[in-house]
């Protein structure tokens, strides 16, 4: 073989040998810098609150700052335009809740395609449900009296965003439950809480950290949760299925995501460290206690999960009738 030849063969296997060396040495140093977590909702809010714990507790694991960054608006799609369009080196993280799952059957104008486009790291574990929450003088102390109040006044229901589960919750309310509430959406669901407080909108469908403590001081009633059973911190709160049989069992879950083109070796070390946080006393303190199921998926199981709760949103944003934008 003649020396010419010997070289063109040769360099692309040592050029591919270098690169695989390479990303082997950058999962091995990760991270040897801050990582952003990109959180698409308020501050407080549940989805806020969970990456906060699990961003501390991997701060102390690894001896490198894990920090959260808001990044709010249009149902999360401001904070997935933050990270995918990010460099694809586990430093720009994205956390979201179930909410992400209707993004690519709402906002067809995002212009990137999440299930392409994102690397599924791991989830922060599974919810069962939602509050079904009023403001304390609406005269509705149950799911049937608000059913009731609801067919003869007009109610108005907030949520984070047009799209957001907790708007197609809501909804799905309206069609079995055989009401017709009128939707305010909002920047996030802390604004959403502020809102029925003040009594400017009469109900809203939400995930329980974000306002468990409003609801035990009874500043926001509870009427029903949309999960399985009933939510551990307040079992005297009945299931909104005991009076709309039909309604769906919706529930939430939280997951973190990185650029597609993120090494593996990386996603599989941010996995493992972010399911060892999950089992930690400090995140545990935070996650379970808010009524979230621990979640051992590896990045494949996520991946496939991820996909799998996309369709779904497909099709509960079809019966509820919105309109792409």
């Amino acid at each position: 073989m003649n020396r010419t030849l010997w070289r063109a063969l040769a360099l692309p296997a040592v050029f591919c040998a270098a690169m695989v060396f390479s990303r082997s040495g950058e999962a091995q140093t990760y991270p040897d810098k801050p990582v952003k977590i990109v959180v698409g909702f308020s501050a407080g809010s549940g989805p806020d609150v969970i990456a906060r714990a699990i961003g501390a507790q991997l701060t102390n694991d690894f001896k490198q700052q894990f920090y959260i960054e808001n990044k709010v608006g249009a149902n999360g799609a401001v904070a997935i335009k933050s990270v995918v369009t990010s460099d694809p080196d586990g430093y720009s993280v994205l956390y979201s809740s179930s909410s992400i799952s209707s993004v690519p059957h709402v906002y067809k104008s995002l212009g990137h395609d999440i299930l392409t486009e994102f690397t599924p790291v791991a989830t922060s574990g599974i919810l069962d449900g939602y509050f079904m929450l009023v403001n304390p003088k609406l005269p509705a102390t149950n799911v049937a009296e608000f059913i009731e109040y609801a067919k003869k006044n007009r109610v108005v229901y907030g949520s984070p965003g047009v799209g957001n589960v907790l708007h197609l919750a809501a909804e799905m309310f309206n069609l079995k439950a055989g009401v017709s509430m009128d939707h305010v959406p909002f920047r996030g669901a802390s604004d959403v809480a502020n809102a029925l407080m003040a009594e400017t909108i009469q109900v809203m469908f939400v995930t329980p950290p974000s306002v468990i403590g409003l609801v035990q001081a009874g500043s926001l009633r509870a009427i029903g949760f949309t999960g399985s059973k009933r939510f551990p911190a307040t079992p005297d709160v009945p299931l909104v299925s005991e009076t709309v049989p039909t309604f769906p069992v919706t529930g939430s879950w939280g997951m973190f995501y990185v650029p597609a083109k993120t090494p593996a070796a990386i996603v599989e070390k941010l996995n493992r460290a972010i399911r060892s946080a999950m089992r930690s006393p400090a995140v545990e303190n935070v996650v379970v206690k808010a009524g979230y199921i621990p979640d051992e998926r590896t990045p494949a199981e996520t991946a496939a999960f991820f996909k799998s709760e996309v369709d779904a949103s497909g099709v509960a944003v079809k019966a509820a009738k919105i309109v792409p934008n």
